[in-house]
């Protein structure tokens, strides 16, 4: 996944040829429901460190991911599903998932598309789902489930295939932000070890001292680098087509003069 927003997918997949306006059947068990596809605009301020983008895109999560109202599938566009999709969500696992009422609503959204996705082998997708139930967590005040699911999304993110420094910083920043202190600490001396690129690298140098502090609270990409200089949208589209890495694009648009 190249930045954390989601993915708007195509809002003509999986509709009914001929059919209404926003009408689209479930990939999975053929229902049809009314979607409204989600188009992103660029955030205009800074992400966060674990790419939680900033306003006004911070507060769309709702609008993220759709929902079949019958079968509880989830995702960017539910008129697209792996084959092997149809197969975890009829299990017993997902069908508990989407129905525990101890866990908000729309958190429990994304950690059905998390399910799905780990379920048919997309690991590193799945983290980023998960961190993103975190997010819902954070936003309802609810410290102990987001530090579950970050401790749940680093889990997966290391499971899948290996990370790049790009993920890692952000594997490290779900540490902090869970409180993993020791755990946060050699991760982060492991990446600084490897010489990272630079941009990279100073993130890592703001993530060492968060740590050392023992400062979990959230901190945005702006924290790591000089006030920037311009509205950030602006960069944002000037970049957008760029084929470097997403924290090299981003620390760009909080430089640009």
């Amino acid at each position: 996944m190249a930045t954390s927003s989601p993915s708007a997918g195509s809002p003509s997949a999986g509709s009914r040829p001929g059919g209404p306006p926003g009408m689209l059947r479930c990939a999975v068990c053929g229902t049809e429901s009314r979607q409204v596809p989600f188009r992103p605009h660029p955030p205009e301020q800074a992400p966060d460190l674990d790419l939680r983008p900033g306003q006004p895109l911070r507060s769309s999560m709702a609008r993220w991911l759709q929902q079949c109202p019958h079968c509880g599938y989830a995702a960017p566009d539910i008129g697209r599903a792996h084959p092997a999709a149809a197969e975890a969500v009829g299990a017993a696992p997902f069908r508990a998932l989407i129905v525990d009422s101890a866990h908000p609503p729309l958190a429990r959204r994304f950690l059905a598309w998390a399910h799905v996705l780990e379920e048919t082998g997309a690991l590193h997708a799945a983290a980023e789902a998960t961190l993103h139930a975190a997010w819902v967590a954070d936003d309802l005040g609810k410290s102990d489930l987001a530090v579950i699911w970050r401790q749940d999304a680093v889990a997966l993110w290391r499971s899948g295939p290996a990370l790049d420094p790009e993920q890692t910083v952000r594997v490290i920043d779900a540490l902090r932000r869970s409180g993993a202190w020791s755990d946060a600490a050699n991760t982060v001396e492991a990446l600084a070890a490897t010489n990272p690129p630079e941009v990279v690298a100073q993130v890592v140098a703001l993530e060492r001292r968060l740590i050392a502090a023992q400062d979990g609270d959230r901190h945005t990409l702006a924290s790591a680098l000089p006030p920037p200089a311009r509205r950030p949208h602006v960069a944002h589209q000037r970049i957008a087509r760029r084929p470097d890495g997403i924290w090299t694009r981003l620390m760009r648009m909080f430089r640009r003069s």
